[in-house]
């Protein structure tokens, strides 16, 4: 019988960092609200859940990561993080976007939102047929699972496709980014 996979997946698109750990059928999660600080608090979290469980780094099988829609930065801090991980692990990575986490354990056909700024919300149609293209609409995305339950959902999904034939982590982004170029000249390079 296969030992089932010990799965490490975070997530930081929100205002978190949200991490699981998958030791067959238990799961071991920690959800640290904020609002900024991902990047230089999401290692040592990690660090911390698996020196609890007595594990090291070289003992998963795998690396899970919330690839967005979401916060720009905080997706990008996740993404990096977890490329980085599988390179020195020599492990897989594996991207699980918001829309699939929310869908996870569903009956269809299903519609997943996620929060988006000013009032508005992320949506994809999951159906029996297929998915729809993630759109934006101007609307409230309404009652949302805990952020412990989404984490857990992206550990689960990135067990499941470990072995499989996946493509490296990649953002999942609706819109583009908010951020404007500098309106002052870039300063002169004297030689």
């Amino acid at each position: 019988m296969q030992p089932s996979p010990i799965v490490l997946a975070f997530d930081t698109s929100a205002a978190h960092c949200a991490a699981a750990l998958l030791l067959g059928d238990r799961v071991v999660t920690r959800v640290d609200e904020m609002a900024k600080g991902q990047a230089e608090h999401l290692m040592p979290m990690l660090e911390a859940m698996l020196a609890n469980e007595t594990l090291t780094w070289a003992d998963l099988d795998g690396i899970g990561v919330g690839v967005g829609p979401g916060n720009f930065t905080g997706i990008r801090i996740s993404l990096s993080a977890a490329r980085g991980l599988a390179l020195g692990l020599d492990k897989p990575a594996i991207g699980v976007n918001g829309f699939e986490v929310r869908a996870f354990g569903e009956a269809l056909p299903f519609t997943a939102t996620i929060p988006a700024p000013r009032d508005q919300s992320y949506i994809q149609e999951f159906r029996a047929d297929g998915i729809s293209d993630p759109t934006q609409r101007p609307e409230p995305a309404g009652q949302q699972k805990p952020a412990t339950d989404l984490i857990v959902a992206v550990a689960r999904i990135a067990a499941s496709r470990l072995g499989d034939d996946v493509p490296r982590p990649a953002p999942l982004y609706i819109r583009s980014a908010d951020a404007a170029p500098p309106r002052d000249p870039a300063p002169v390079l004297l030689s």
